[in-house]
């Protein structure tokens, strides 16, 4: 057989393998556990951590993620935001219709994301989209971290809303320690802090801040993972990102990046299912 013909049917065998896998990832779930502790709790904490749903929907009425929630069951829900796209014609029943469900049952703790933070400043652009969501938010009595913090005995949540300039494509600009003690206040070091802030890039300054625990989205674990290489390409058009997806340390500080639910713009993610991230934070006695 001809040489090019047999380079020919590998390259569409391989083609056909890969749409396979991305028809697969793009309906899957997964659930991904890590564990933390700290001498600054008084008791155990487990949370359910969702961000990146971008309006996706896993079975009917997102029946197949609530039902992998509830297995769970975890203390509350903490979410970092994307959970509808800043799209003309956007079904963000979905997103909504998820919150009125899963408030029913937890506790919930909202912080935006690019696309919340984009349809706030682009009222115009995106006429009545945060007001809808503000307002589920308020009915369904879930807390929305929007620069704010929510804290009780031994543990601070924080929700971290920053200004869209930080999510451009080609601007490289980072967070001054200021800025962040601006939009948070300064950190109570004696409680465990846990920060939800949509963007991974700015981890350093986080943890500068004091977080003790970031949760973080938005990269969607690079769109397309690669075995032993990791996630291609960062929504800023970066290749190989330094911050992808997993388990990151820096100092006394944790970052926990979700690989997220769904997808906008480009609908793939290869080798790269949805993620439900289960957070167990454990008292540790010194």
């Amino acid at each position: 057989m001809n040489l090019g013909i047999v380079i020919l049917i590998i390259l569409i065998s391989l083609a056909l393998v890969c749409l396979v896998i991305i028809a697969i990832d793009n309906h899957r779930l997964v659930v991904r556990r890590y564990e933390i502790s700290s001498s600054k709790l008084n008791s155990d904490k487990k949370y359910v951590f969702l961000t990146d749903l971008h309006s996706r929907s896993f079975g009917k009425n997102n029946e197949k993620l609530i039902k992998m929630i509830d297995e769970i069951y975890p203390d509350a829900i903490l979410i970092s935001g994307d959970m509808y796209t800043a799209i003309e014609g956007d079904d963000t029943s979905v997103c909504f219709n998820l919150l009125k469900k899963l408030s029913l049952k937890y506790k919930i703790f909202f912080a935006n994301g690019n696309h919340e933070r984009k349809t706030k400043e682009r009222k115009d652009e995106f006429p009545n989209m945060y007001d809808d969501l503000k307002k589920v938010l308020e009915e369904c009595m879930i807390i929305h971290l929007e620069n704010k913090q929510y804290e009780n005995d031994d543990t601070i949540i924080s929700g971290l809303d920053l200004d869209f300039k930080y999510y451009k494509k080609f601007l490289n600009i980072n967070p001054s320690y200021d800025e962040l003690n601006d939009a948070l206040g300064e950190c109570n070091k004696e409680k465990f802090n846990i920060m939800l802030a949509h963007n991974p890039e700015y981890f350093a300054d986080y943890a500068s801040w004091g977080a003790d625990l970031v949760l973080s989205g938005h990269y969607h674990g690079g769109l397309v993972r690669l075995p032993l290489i990791g996630g291609v390409i960062s929504p800023r058009y970066r290749l190989f990102p330094k911050y992808d997806f997993g388990e990151y340390e820096m100092n006394d500080s944790k970052m926990y990046l979700s690989c997220g639910l769904g997808a906008h713009t480009l609908p793939i993610r290869m080798f790269n299912p949805g993620e439900i991230t289960l957070i167990e934070i454990k008292k540790r006695n010194n």
